[in-house]
């Protein structure tokens, strides 16, 4: 058996010091332990929504991520403005970057594609 000191405050032991050969024989098992719960964080705060690789690609090569999803979606741009209640020659300024849409309107056309607002919105720079 491998001694472990212990140390005390007011009476409890509130640290146990252990000879490194033991620590280096359990170590492995912290690491473990962190790395399980760093997953299951993870899977709790997962809400299932993914981003295809399409959308991505999509807008690397340029395309607004309106038209990015739409075009996943396999949605026309009439039936996009339809479902979102605007007008298409809107919804094409839009998607070409000749106009910026409202709060209102993105979140329309968020809810009419099925995704986070917040993956319509561009960066623009400064």
């Amino acid at each position: 058996m491998t001694a472990i000191q212990f140390i005390q405050r007011e009476g409890n032991r509130e640290y146990a010091i252990v000879p490194i050969d033991l620590w280096e024989r359990v170590q492995h098992l912290f690491e473990a332990m962190e790395d399980v719960r760093i997953h299951d964080a993870a899977v709790a705060d997962d809400d299932g929504f993914r981003i295809p690789a399409a959308v991505l690609d999509a807008q690397l090569e340029g395309d607004h991520p309106i038209k990015a999803w739409r075009d996943h979606r396999r949605l026309t741009q009439d039936a996009l403005a339809t479902a979102a209640g605007v007008s298409k020659p809107y919804l094409s300024q839009i998607e070409n970057r000749k106009r910026d849409g409202s709060v209102e309107v993105l979140r329309a056309l968020a809810t009419a594609l099925a995704v986070p607002l917040d993956l319509l919105v561009e960066d623009r720079p400064a």
